[in-house]
């Protein structure tokens, strides 16, 4: 049996979804940033949009178990996110990619990898293979043992993705991970995605309407915390009318709906 999301379909794995949230509420500060969000997310690559103070990072956080929900459930993989005894192997099994990440300078590509691996607990013999793979899968297999702090930002960003990827994750969080490429970087990107979306879920939050368009199957729009839309890109664009703003239907899409948003008009 298959499962739709929005208006695609995709394969089925062990777990209804792969991450379900029902009256999701979560802090970011003083905030509430995410205000009681219902959101069912399955196998794809799933682009996440909204404005600036949307609540995308810090709903990547949460599902990263980076931030424990105010109110609501949270189940990532069919394991509830709020509690301590979970969280530990969820996050043997999520990929994680921060806008902004730490690193020691001195290391290298591989050894940066690697670090991050061991600390997602992968079994040591696995690790040198997973690396290698990883690391080749982003197209920085020729700066593999080059010191991080030598790298351009860009190649700092792919380096990000391959600490994301090298434990194979079930759920794949990207947060603003085009920051720094170039358009051939982009367009690679792309395709590492619609890859690395036939097995798992992979949520891409990101200000450029055009990559959603390109790698999504499904798109998630939240504006205050709050569910805008979900569907595919198709279902985005046929939302917009020549006269809203933007130079793509997508684009314009976007527009139509967080302006609706924004007069009360909830979720389409």
């Amino acid at each position: 049996m298959t499962r739709a999301v929005g208006a695609a379909e995709v394969a089925p794995t062990p777990y209804a979804w792969e991450i379900r949230a029902e009256g999701l509420k979560v802090r970011a500060g003083r905030r509430m940033a995410v205000d009681g969000l219902d959101l069912s997310l399955g196998t794809g690559v799933h682009g996440l949009l909204g404005p600036n103070g949307a609540g995308k990072t810090t709903l990547i956080r949460a599902l990263a178990t980076v931030l424990r929900p105010a109110d609501g459930t949270l189940e990532l993989l069919g394991v509830p996110a709020g509690g301590q005894a979970g969280r530990r192997e969820l996050r043997r099994r999520i990929g994680y990619l921060p806008q902004d990440f730490g690193y020691y300078k001195r290391f290298t590509v591989r050894e940066f990898v690697e670090y991050m691996a061991w600390l997602k607990e992968m079994p040591a013999k696995e690790i040198p293979a997973a690396v290698q793979h990883a690391v080749e899968r982003v197209g920085l297999a020729d700066r593999a043992d080059h010191r991080m702090r030598t790298l351009s930002g860009g190649m700092v960003r792919r380096a990000g993705v391959a600490q994301a990827i090298v434990n194979d994750p079930r759920i794949l969080l990207l947060d603003e991970p085009t920051v720094g490429l170039d358009p051939a970087q982009r367009l690679r990107f792309r395709e590492l995605l619609q890859s690395l979306g036939a097995g798992s879920c992979v949520i891409v939050s990101t200000h450029l309407v055009e990559d959603v368009a390109a790698a999504c199957t499904d798109v998630v729009l939240i504006a205050g915390g709050e569910l805008v839309f979900q569907g595919t890109p198709a279902r985005l664009a046929g939302a917009g009318t020549p006269d809203h703003p933007g130079d793509t239907p997508m684009e314009r899409g976007y527009s139509a709906l967080l302006s609706r948003s924004e007069q009360g008009g909830g979720a389409w």
